[in-house]
């Protein structure tokens, strides 16, 4: 009996040192690759994955001539130094009735003949405008945008508080999402655009957070964004952690570190020489073997985790022979017990 235990014992101060499975293991210098790579931002984590995106090309950063539509919804405002009441008049139309319809590719203003507007870009259908009240009043101003559009607009879902936002050839990604209001917490690197049914290469968090403009595309009309909630990407914290459980990652990337502080750090029980990463699905995962002075002494930004990881902190050796011996307790209470039985009887 004392010579399994020995063995065991042994068995459990060398599991981690030399783990016994099929797939390769990596040091700390594959995680400082690796982590480099991450860092780069959403498409490289997807190259990483297998899944590619491609790239942006020129023609999405180019503006387009927008013209006006059948349905199109328009605000029109007027400046005048001393008609207010003409002011009053556009803006009760723009508040209360919901703007300015095109109908028959024209649309009725106050006191004066329909103006043809469908066919025409913003620009010129105000110059349009602008011209034919010129005519009745003088030194007025007229400023046009869209209020709504039938098609020619950007559908928004998920985390979002406005539905849809329309384009009109100019208006880039940047001020449609201002425009949807997205929560602070929202996962940016689940969130994603569509154009045609398919996924556009565009890193929402290099955009909003970094301020990368080559992210900053163009909108047009029938694309879709989606904004995700933030626990739709995660990393699990296993094993010998205070609060094993799984963490948001709403960049795309977070530091090992960090996890390990959400997590509740590691107690005594766990074994600060292995803290294990696993990586990729079940198929075919990369797992990597890192230690608490890894931890402790290099940079965040060199040891991050991409979501899907997996953390792993095994148990100390002492916690390996507690769990034994707590185990192995009732057999020897039931052999004593047989024992006294047996003892009894003689």
């Amino acid at each position: 009996m004392l010579r399994i235990i020995i063995s065991l014992l042994t068995l459990l101060l060398y599991s981690c040192s030399n783990p016994c499975c099929k797939y390769p293991v990596y040091g700390a210098a594959e995680f400082v690759t690796d982590s480099y790579l991450i860092r780069q931002g959403k498409n490289s984590i997807l190259e990483m994955e297998g899944d590619w995106p491609g790239d942006l090309t020129s023609e999405d950063m180019e503006e387009y001539r927008d013209e006006i539509a059948e349905d199109d919804v328009l605000n029109v405002i007027v400046y005048h130094p001393t008609r207010s009441d003409l002011m009053d008049a556009y803006n009760y139309i723009n508040a209360s009735v919901g703007g300015f319809k095109v109908s028959d590719g024209s649309i009725d203003l106050p006191d004066i003949e329909p103006i043809v507007v469908a066919g025409f870009s913003l620009d010129e259908a105000k110059e349009r405008i602008q011209a034919r009240l010129h005519n009745e009043i003088k030194h007025i101003e007229v400023f046009l945008t869209y209020r709504d559009r039938l098609i020619k607009k950007v559908e928004l879902a998920g985390m979002v508080a406005t539905p849809t936002v329309p384009v009109d050839g100019k208006v880039r990604l940047f001020e449609v999402i201002a425009k949807a209001k997205i929560p602070p917490d929202a996962n940016l690197f689940k969130s994603y655009v569509l154009r045609d049914d398919c996924q556009l290469p565009v890193d929402l968090y290099k955009l909003i957070h970094e301020g990368d403009m080559c992210q900053n595309i163009v909108m047009k009309g029938g694309d879709k964004i989606y904004i995700a909630p933030a626990m739709e990407a995660n990393v699990m914290m296993l094993g010998e952690v205070a609060k094993p459980s799984a963490i948001a990652v709403s960049n795309g990337f977070i530091s090992l570190r960090e996890a390990i502080v959400m997590a509740g750090g590691i107690p005594y029980t766990g074994d600060k020489r292995c803290i294990q990463v696993i990586r990729g699905g079940l198929k075919d995962p990369k797992s990597y073997r890192l230690a608490w002075e890894h931890v402790v002494h290099l940079p965040n930004d060199s040891l991050l985790l991409m979501p899907g990881d997996t953390v792993y902190v095994s148990t100390t050796p002492l916690r390996e022979w507690n769990i034994f011996i707590e185990q192995l307790l009732p057999s020897f209470g039931g052999v004593k017990t047989v024992q006294g039985i047996y003892n009894a009887g003689n």
